[in-house]
Parts: structure tokens; sequence; C-alpha cells
């Protein structure tokens, strides 16, 4: 994707992220399989964020978001944390930010919304 003319220069970052996690030692190349676009691990971060984001919370010393459940909740939590979330209740709107830094698709926002409202019943 990174000789893609579309978008050349995000994926070209994003496979020198992927190269920066296997050198970190968190996951090796052959283990780095993704969706179409991309996206590694169960709770589908793109490389740059996996690399910015993931978090060691079994304490393995790996960031692994592929095998480690702890590691990829928590990581998704940092994530969210970078993007401004604020520990409050996302439906007075102190979230929305962080929920449009998650994912530009607001279907996917909705969702996560709904999950969560779900969650506190």
């Amino acid at each position: 994707m990174a000789y893609d003319c579309r978008r050349a220069d995000f994926f070209t970052d994003q496979l020198m992220a992927a190269l920066r996690v296997a050198d970190r030692g968190d996951v090796a190349i052959p283990d780095m399989r993704g969706a179409w676009a991309g996206e590694m691990g169960q709770t589908q971060f793109m490389p740059k964020s996996y690399y910015q984001f993931a978090v060691d919370f079994d304490g393995n010393g790996r960031r692994d978001l592929i095998r480690s459940a702890p590691d990829a909740l928590a990581s998704t939590a940092n994530y969210l944390r970078g993007y401004g979330w604020s520990g409050m209740s996302w439906t007075n709107g102190a979230n929305a930010a962080a929920l449009a830094g998650w994912n530009k698709a607001t279907v996917y926002q909705q969702a996560l919304a709904y999950f969560a409202s779900r969650l506190v019943e």
C-alpha cells in the first residue's frame, strides 16, 4: 500500500512504524497480519498508533496487541486517552473529540458510544 499513489505518504509512514514495532520486539514480522488497510491486533490498530499507544499491561516485556487481551484492552484505553477521552460518560459530549480521533467514520463513533451506554446499564 506504500506504493499506491493515492495515499503513498500515509502508508509509507505506516510501513516504517510497523518496522519500528518489530524492531522494538513487540511482534515478529511474520505475525503482523491484519485487515486490508493494515490494521493489526484485537482492536485493529494502525502501525503508527500501535507504536505510539501500545502498552505492556500483562508485564511480559512486549506490547502484544495480537495475542494478549490485557495488552490490547489497556492499549485501547491508552489510545482513547491520547485523543482526549475524559473518563466521563460519552453522553455528555465530553468524549466526542476522542471518538472522532479514534475513527473518522461517524457510524463507528456511534457504535462505540452505544456500546458504552449499554455497559453502564
